[in-house]
């Protein structure tokens, strides 16, 4: 962590990970900070990349989108171009929620989510299927959420 990140930026950064729609004031008052400095430190941890954006986590069950897939891609070949043409295509495609370039047995791991079963598999025949650098693939299914975090662990 960068030097010039201390408690009272930490405890920013904690209030803003619960709740992102806390106002200067209520921020503010949550840290003990009068609301000028803590504005003041918010924008400098925003323009120093700390915090990236700021997002609304909505319920994909009452969106229809509530079947979540893992899918792990093995490239045809490991080529720069194979890699790069499935990190650029995953960046159009909706349907991937997330998308991490990972070690092992296979080169990608994707999160998907659909309406259901069908969907999914159109998604691998139609999208996935037409990405002729992919040499295979493997897909675990969601039974149950147990835990969906987006909080980072802070130190104390």
């Amino acid at each position: 962590m960068a030097n010039d990140i201390d408690n009272t930026d930490l405890k920013i950064l904690r209030q803003l990970q619960d709740n992102s729609r806390l106002t200067t004031k209520e921020l503010a008052a949550a840290i003990h900070l009068s609301t000028t400095p803590t504005f003041e430190r918010m924008k400098r941890l925003e323009r120093e990349g700390y915090i990236k954006k700021y997002m609304a986590v909505l319920d994909a069950e009452k969106l229809n989108c509530g079947f979540v897939a893992f899918c792990y891609i093995k490239m045809k070949q490991h080529t720069y171009e194979n890699g790069m043409r499935i990190m650029e295509a995953v960046q159009s495609i909706n349907e991937i929620a997330e998308c991490y370039n990972i070690s092992g047995d296979y080169d990608f791991l994707l999160k998907i989510y659909v309406a259901d079963m069908k969907s999914y598999q159109r998604f691998i025949l139609r999208i996935l299927g037409d990405l002729d650098c992919i040499g295979s693939l493997s897909s675990s299914f969601v039974l149950g959420e147990v835990k969906n975090s987006h909080t980072i662990p802070l130190p104390e």
